[in-house]
């Protein structure tokens, strides 16, 4: 009988630990869960979930911390944050999909309109400050130290022999912002020669240009790193991008074509999550944060232009406004522009097909 309660007991103790192996091994696979989100601290009262594209991750290792000891010092609560960088279409596809990010930043108003189509993102998120637009950047060229091909303008991404990098607008909002700006660098072209907008021109100036293109990354950030590697003599990408690799010691030329694209980067609480979560204090909280002039000043630290009027005007030095800078409503808007350039028959895809 005492062998047989002692088997017993021994048997429910082997029970127990393996029910605790495998809740710790569950736990450990929620951790590593969500598009690759790491935490960025041990322990919080509060988990805040970010899906970011992929640009935007050296500034927020900056302003995560700093947001952390705004929090703190305001509510004495500790913020956990958990975090994903990824193209940011490919992010907006993850969130629409299911993956339970707090805050959506990315790179373009359309990537967060899809996130909002599938019914996670419900209040209206232009409603915010500055239209919820968070940075300011523009579409630049760069290239190696002492721009030894003389890139001056678009123009010489068409020479024969030239080597272009931007990443693929399937996956990437900059490289959607980067074909924005050829193909409205484009239409501008024809504007100054006929006097109106000529999008047959404008298709094949882009076409021209895409003729060059080397390789198409899943990101702005891994279309940088490739050319950091030696692949291509010119890259399409953010003026943000460049400026923070010159500061960090990296001889690249930034070469700003006259006519450009305005960026706009903007970022929203995905409410369908903070209210699963219990979360939308912290989470609107962090959104307003980012506009504030303290993560704006950052921002412009990491090469971005600012959105807020006085941290605007103070460092306007830094930036070069080019002559005929465009923004998207010169292309007629996102809606119109997602049809044009990119939907199935979409410009975009005859340059690739060769049509």
């Amino acid at each position: 009988m005492l062998r047989n309660r002692a088997t017993s007991q021994r048997l429910l103790a082997l029970l127990l630990a393996v029910a605790m192996l495998l809740v710790a091994a569950g736990c450990g696979k929620a951790d590593e869960g969500g598009q690759g989100a790491e935490s960025s601290v041990q322990d919080g009262d509060v988990t805040l979930v970010i899906g970011a594209y992929s640009v935007v991750k050296d500034a927020f290792a900056e302003l995560l911390p700093e947001f952390q000891a705004y929090w703190l010092e305001k509510t004495g609560q500790k913020v956990t944050f958990q975090e994903s960088y990824e193209a940011s279409g490919t992010q907006a596809r993850a969130i629409a999909g299911g993956f339970e990010a707090d805050v959506a930043v990315l790179a373009m108003e359309g990537d967060l309109d899809k996130i909002a189509d599938a019914g996670f993102i419900t209040h209206d998120w232009k409603a915010q400050s500055n239209g919820g637009i968070i940075t300011n950047s523009i579409v630049v060229l760069g290239t190696r130290a002492g721009n030894p091909l003389g890139i001056k303008d678009w123009n010489d991404l068409t020479r024969e022999g030239i080597k272009v990098l931007y990443p693929n607008p399937k996956t990437s909002g900059g490289a959607q912002w980067d074909i924005n700006a050829i193909y409205g660098a484009g239409l501008k072209q024809s504007e100054e020669k006929s006097g109106t907008k000529d999008r047959a021109y404008a298709k094949s100036f882009l076409k021209a240009v895409h003729a060059n293109v080397e390789s198409l990354d899943k990101s702005g950030r891994a279309s940088m790193a490739a050319f950091e590697y030696g692949v291509g003599d010119v890259i399409v990408t953010y003026e943000n991008e460049l400026l923070a690799r010159v500061k960090q010691g990296v001889e690249y030329e930034i070469v700003i074509p006259d006519s450009t694209i305005l960026i706009e980067n903007p970022a929203a609480v995905v409410d369908k999550n903070v209210d699963r979560h219990g979360t939308r204090k912290v989470a609107e909280a962090f959104v307003d944060y980012l506009h504030s002039e303290a993560a704006q000043r950052l921002f412009v630290e990491h090469g971005f232009r600012s959105m807020d009027d006085k941290v605007a005007a103070e460092t306007r030095d830094r930036f070069t406004v080019p002559g005929n800078l465009f923004d998207i409503s010169y292309l007629g808007g996102w809606p119109a522009v997602r049809e044009e350039l990119y939907s199935k028959k979409g410009v975009w895809y005859q340059v690739l097909a060769g049509i």
